[in-house]
């Protein structure tokens, strides 16, 4: 089974530089991917940035209720990005080829 894998930071130290701040706030338990879109967890109120790694092909949306389709942003297998995010949001993936 796929997975992605969510943490997240607060916002930066350094506005200069966009790094995360270590240790982090979370590490989310990974959301599988699959045929069906899933949501990750509501991120922490200190939330404003998340780095996020998947073991497969898939597509991410994000939102305080959203769905994931294959139209969405696609991510390649292995691949890490970091997002600005929003507290309370959720990011949601499904599978994709």
């Amino acid at each position: 089974m796929a997975f992605l894998y969510v943490t997240e930071f607060e916002r930066p130290r350094n506005q200069w530089v966009n790094i995360a701040n270590t240790p982090p706030i979370v590490d989310q338990t990974p959301v599988a991917i699959g045929a069906g879109s899933l949501q990750s967890a509501a991120f922490n109120a200190k939330t404003a940035m998340i780095r996020v790694e998947t073991d497969s092909i898939c597509s991410i949306a994000f939102g305080t209720n959203p769905t994931a389709t294959t139209s969405n942003m696609r991510m390649n297998a292995n691949d890490v990005e970091y997002f600005s995010v929003q507290p309370n949001q959720k990011i949601a993936v499904i599978a994709n080829t």
